[in-house]
């Protein structure tokens, strides 16, 4: 016996069958509140992002097909409901996420590793020359710094920096130990500089021969 379509017309209308942000936000939980047990493959990973493009693109035919809908406009209002919960949710997410790292760089800028390397790089007679006076630093300065109980801890930084004549990019290392943070590296590159401007390099370390981006 033939199964029987669960809605009229068997297929989705013309004005129905468009992007569906809600299967694109959410996929594979909206794809368990629309009977689209498909959208679970959207859990593995390397295809994720695939699937949800699938799930923008024919989320309506599915979600159509597979639940029964009074009439179109039960389905519309469905589908807007998760749309606005799926941005919702995702707005939510990245201002977190936004947030997290806006108060890492400011923790970042109030070590002692940092505030360190800024005035030995505002000093140095070499620094102004290549990137001009009135050297600043960049809102985002990459890397990690760790501190364990025992007072010892260790920092990597990279600072944007940008002076009256050029801009430029700095290399810490450091290590903190009693209590105390040495710099173990600072090295300063400007833009279109072949040769960077070493500051500190007390144990010898490589210099890299790139600027880095942590």
């Amino acid at each position: 016996m033939a199964s029987q379509p669960l809605n009229d017309p068997a297929e989705i209308p013309r004005e129905l069958d468009r992007w569906n942000w809600g299967a694109f936000f959410l996929n594979w939980i909206w794809g368990i509140g629309n009977s689209t047990l498909i959208a679970l493959l959207a859990l593995i990973p390397g295809i994720n992002f695939i699937m949800m493009i699938v799930l923008g693109l024919r989320g309506s035919r599915w979600a159509w097909r597979n639940r029964y809908w009074r009439d179109a406009e039960h389905f519309r209002k469905t589908q807007r409901r998760w749309a606005i919960a799926g941005l919702a949710i995702w707005i939510i997410v990245i201002g977190g996420i936004a947030g997290l790292f806006a108060s890492i760089v400011p923790m970042m800028k109030r070590s002692e590793a940092y505030q360190m390397s800024m005035e030995l790089i505002r000093s140095d007679e070499r620094v102004r020359q290549a990137l001009g006076d009135d050297i600043t630093a960049g809102f985002w300065v990459w890397g990690n710094i760790s501190v364990s109980a025992g007072g010892t801890g260790r920092a990597e930084l990279s600072i944007p920096l940008t002076g009256s004549k050029a801009a430029g990019n700095a290399y810490v290392q450091a290590d903190r130990a009693g209590g105390t943070w040495e710099l173990l590296l600072l090295i300063v590159r400007a833009e279109g500089g072949d040769v960077p401007i070493v500051l500190r390099n007390t144990k010898n370390i490589q210099i890299p021969n790139a600027p880095i981006d942590l």
